[in-house]
């Protein structure tokens, strides 16, 4: 039980650093991550996602994103395709202004999700391909992103266990400007039941215009233990 109890503590500190951190006027923005799958039955799954970023930590909306997706297993545990939608709000700042342009985007994704474990180390591939309806304007973009989770205190990633999490995900873009971000994210975590785990975390992003790094609390929903 003061395992569990500082452990707990030592999550809490973490996330109130992460806010006390990012409150602060800085080029650091703030992310808040709701990401939820859903068992339809053995075969299929739905997904569905809510993604609040700021440039700051509140009340500076830099993309509010809507994802959302039907899933099917081809195997019982480990591979899984997706089709699915999202909507992206962005609103960016005018080149040496406070003033704000806000931007709509339609797109629709296809991925492929399959997952291993090796001992106490669990691995996840996604592949992602998006067709991205932008104003007067379309675009294609693929994604891959490796996910690694090890619990610290545990086993296995179940019920009051603490574990780290990371993962890197590169963008390719299919048209010119084929370098399109690197995200580079570490974090800790901790599995509150069966259905729902939180982490709290900070992820380095690599643009073809610059960088511009996140702290991220994310919540999980229903997500598999194995899934990141």
């Amino acid at each position: 039980m003061k395992l569990k109890k500082s452990s707990f503590s030592l999550l809490i500190f973490f996330l109130l650093l992460t806010i006390n951190i990012s409150a602060q006027k800085s080029n650091v923005g703030n992310w808040f991550v709701y990401l939820g799958n859903q068992k339809i039955n053995n075969q299929w799954n739905w997904h569905n996602e809510l993604q609040y970023r700021n440039f700051n930590f509140l009340g500076d909306l830099n993309q509010l994103l809507l994802r959302t997706g039907i899933g099917y297993n081809l195997t019982e545990n480990n591979n899984n395709i997706l089709l699915g939608y999202g909507f992206i709000n962005s609103q960016k700042y005018i080149s040496d202004s406070n003033e704000k342009v806000g931007t709509n985007e339609h797109r629709i994704y296809q991925q492929f999700i399959t997952k291993q474990s090796f001992d106490k180390v669990f691995l996840q591939h996604r592949y992602r391909i998006e067709e991205r309806f932008l104003p007067n304007d379309f675009q294609m973009r693929f994604r891959y992103f490796i996910g690694i989770n090890i619990p610290i205190n545990k086993p296995k990633i179940e019920k009051n266990a603490f574990y780290l999490s990371g993962y890197n995900e590169i963008f390719i873009n299919a048209q010119q400007h084929i370098f399109d971000r690197n995200r580079l994210y570490g974090a800790i975590g901790y599995v509150i039941n069966k259905n729902i785990k939180m982490e709290g975390g900070y992820m380095a992003q690599t643009v073809s215009t610059g960088n511009r790094n996140q702290f991220q609390i994310v919540v999980f929903n229903n997500i598999p233990f194995t899934n990141n």
